[in-house]
């Protein structure tokens, strides 16, 4: 004989609680318009029989998907190299655990249009997206708006509105920090490698350095544009050495940058602190261990991404109506660069 089970039904449940089939359905998918103690009778009898919803039934009542997307515009070889892209997948996945949300990642293929990931948001795939990386031209905040899915940014997008949340560092004060710091180490010709001017965080870092030296009556033309990936802080210290060999104190807009201007200033006999001081912004692991160890801005990615998975939980939930954008304070951490 098969002593084999098959699993409970709705109606066993429906059953087991005393309440009608339609009762049991509400009380699984969330509970609207049922009372307290029908809830706790249904409760009662999924967890007696082991019952376990049928995620294609649940979605055609709820009209969820429980999948959540992280949508970085990358290309996959960028995502798999830099350590804050990295670690955001890493923070969202840790940040759904006690869930029962799937996570999707979209990523951008090579010289691809951005078409692909706005029609599969646009599509009713998933409940909710988290968008990291964000590009001026990747068309996603027009697409997220129009097609009024919820939605949080790790870094702010360029059209902030109350409908397109975000979690930030303040780039602008991080770039002030950073000048500071050189300034008040003596240095009189302060260069620096900006981050993509078609992100907002490179915007706001030059912007913020580009303040103090202003204010400090200090030349502010000494500037190149990286790519915030090591090859870009190196080809851009180049430019800058060529361009103004007497510069003395430089901000790098990230430290996998700042990692490759340290090495071509070795190669072009610079010593750090000793000519240039230099400061970085991120502080990742790789701060720690370039020669010198480096100085820099710390970008609090654990709680970035943090913060951007709550407010999207409750977006979903339906909690959005206290919810705000949030901007958490950078802070200096002093090595041996400047």
């Amino acid at each position: 004989m098969n002593s084999l089970r098959s699993a409970p039904t709705l109606d066993e449940v429906a059953q087991t609680a005393g309440v009608s089939r339609s009762t049991a359905s509400r009380a699984i998918n969330g509970g609207l318009r049922v009372s307290p103690e029908a809830q706790a009778a249904v409760d009662a009898a999924v967890a007696q029989l082991g019952y376990t919803p049928n995620r294609a039934a649940r979605s055609l009542v709820t009209r969820r998907t429980d999948s959540i997307a992280l949508v970085v515009p990358e290309p996959d070889e960028r995502i798999l190299t830099d350590p804050f892209l990295a670690g955001t997948m890493r923070g969202v996945s840790a940040a759904l655990g006690g869930t029962d949300l799937q996570l999707v990642l979209l990523f951008a293929r090579p010289d691809e249009q951005p078409g692909r990931i706005v029609r599969y948001l646009s599509s009713g795939h998933v409940d909710g997206a988290i968008v990291a990386s964000h590009h001026r031209d990747d068309e996603l905040e027009e697409a997220l708006l129009a097609a009024r899915l919820p939605a949080v940014f790790v870094g702010r997008p360029f059209r902030p509105t109350p409908d397109l949340l975000y979690v930030d560092v303040d780039n602008v004060e991080g770039g002030r920090l950073a000048a500071r710091r050189l300034v008040a180490a003596g240095r009189r010709r302060v260069a620096t490698i900006a981050g993509p001017q078609d992100m907002t965080a490179g915007v706001d870092r030059l912007a913020g350095w580009r303040e103090v030296l202003r204010e400090e009556g200090l030349a502010d033309d000494a500037v190149e544009i990286g790519d915030f990936a090591v090859a870009g802080g190196a080809a851009a210290m180049e430019r800058l050495l060529a361009a103004h060999p007497d510069l003395d104190g430089l901000f790098v807009a990230s430290d996998l940058m700042a990692e490759g201007a340290l090495r071509v200033l070795a190669a072009h006999g610079r010593d750090v602190p000793g000519d240039v001081s230099v400061v970085g912004f991120d502080n990742l692991a790789n701060a720690a261990t370039t020669s010198p160890p480096l100085t820099t801005v710390q970008n609090p990615m654990v709680e970035m991404v943090r913060g951007a998975t709550d407010l999207l939980l409750d977006l979903v939930a339906g909690r959005g109506d206290e919810i705000a954008s949030q901007v958490l304070a950078p802070e200096l951490v002093e090595r041996d660069s400047v």
